[in-house]
């Protein structure tokens, strides 16, 4: 894999001050076109494009939790304009298919009606991409059809996000990788002499070999608080464009009330060098995009925080148990203490990561497997809340 940007000449760029344009006030489609038309396309005929948008979820395209549609045409329409070959693929969380969340997005009628292919990324064996620096990783398992396109376009909603802080175009490619691969990069062990998450050390070693060519995050509708796909909608009305994707979540962070810097992620990628996150050292246009910022409530450091008398135990999970488990809870959580004898705690297990459980905990997802013997188990990867009320419900 080539991460590099402004080397390969497809898209000219000055790497001493990247470019990132900032466009609001329209439609998306709208302003994705107007963000776009501050970048020469023209070098992009006869090579293959790949859009690589957030559609890991079946969610609305209002919902915050997916990329919106008309972004994801804008940038199909321009690429394609331009002379690419221009192709839109994903590779959703476990249990989630690509095509059912291309079509529950919207976006996989309005690829169809420009003849654009949909592709699932899952669909065919995997590639082997070393990473001869990777402090938390040595290799990722990519899916083949990204290796096999010329252009890589990150298109991300702009989101809070439970573990990383955001979510934004470097960690949208994480969706690059395939199958249940994405997973592991959630199972870490703690890395010595390192106070990170192994988890954000990852994606900055991901980052080394797998960051996108052009970056386009979809602001239009957001989302803070518990991202990546269980916080509140964020309507911001606003697209993000660039070659540098750390320059271009830059300026996301910037818009959403923080800072890169405070992004384990991105500040130990251009630490590296994959790219630059200092606002001083980027040309923002236009001159007033900040007027734009609207601050995100960041996602909070603790399940339980809105349910006192339930304890979540969470030892190295995903979003995808987590979502499930602040989603049951906001649900169900009135009810699931008639399943627990009177004034026992109720205990909530997630996580692949627990030496051991306390007695009668109600296990989550296939991470939990060896403990099921504990307490009550729910299989999944992550399990739907009502396998969670049916394991409750016929309990021994």
């Amino acid at each position: 894999m080539d991460p590099q940007n402004s080397e390969d000449g497809f898209i000219p760029q000055d790497p001493e001050r990247p470019r990132v344009a900032v466009a609001a006030g329209r439609s998306p489609y709208a302003n994705t076109r107007e963000a776009l038309a501050r970048f020469q396309l023209d070098r992009l005929r006869g090579r293959r494009v790949l859009l690589k948008p957030n559609a890991g979820r079946v969610a609305r395209p209002d919902s915050g939790i997916v990329t919106h549609p008309e972004v994801v045409a804008a940038a199909l329409d321009a690429f394609a304009e331009a002379g690419a070959r221009v192709s839109v693929g994903e590779s959703p969380i476990s249990g989630v298919r690509a095509r059912d969340a291309l079509e529950a997005a919207g976006i996989a009628e309005l690829a169809r009606a420009r003849g654009c292919p949909l592709v699932d990324l899952d669909e065919r064996d995997a590639v082997t991409v070393h990473i001869p620096d990777g402090k938390a990783i040595a290799s990722l398992q990519v899916c083949r059809a990204v290796a096999e396109h010329d252009i890589v376009v990150s298109i991300p909603v702009m989101k809070t996000h439970m573990h990383t802080g955001v979510t934004l175009s470097v960690k949208n490619m994480k969706g690059c990788l395939w199958r249940r691969s994405k997973v592991e990069l959630h199972m870490l062990p703690e890395i010595p002499d390192l106070a990170e998450k192994p988890l954000n050390v990852a994606i900055a070693d991901m980052a080394s070999v797998l960051r996108p060519h052009f970056a386009i995050v979809d602001g239009t509708v957001g989302m803070e608080g518990l991202g990546p796909s269980a916080g509140e909608p964020k309507p911001l009305g606003v697209v993000v464009a660039g070659c540098d994707a750390f320059a271009v979540d830059a300026v996301a962070c910037r818009l959403m009330g923080t800072a890169a810097e405070e992004v384990p992620h991105l500040r130990m990628g251009a630490e590296r060098g994959y790219g630059t996150i200092a606002l001083d050292q980027i040309e923002v246009l236009p001159d007033d995009w900040e007027t734009h910022r609207q601050p995100f409530v960041p996602a909070p450091g603790n399940l339980s925080i809105e349910f006192p008398n339930i304890t979540v135990l969470d030892r190295n999970s995903c979003s995808g148990c987590q979502s499930t488990v602040l989603l049951f809870l906001r649900k169900h959580a009135a009810e699931l203490f008639d399943y627990f004898p009177s004034n026992a705690p109720v205990r909530i297990a997630i996580g692949k990561g627990h030496d051991e459980i306390p007695e009668g905990t109600l296990c989550i997802g296939n991470c939990t497997a060896a403990h099921k013997e504990r307490g009550i188990w729910v299989s999944g990867c992550p399990p739907v809340g009502s396998a969670i009320l049916a394991a409750l419900k016929h309990r021994p």
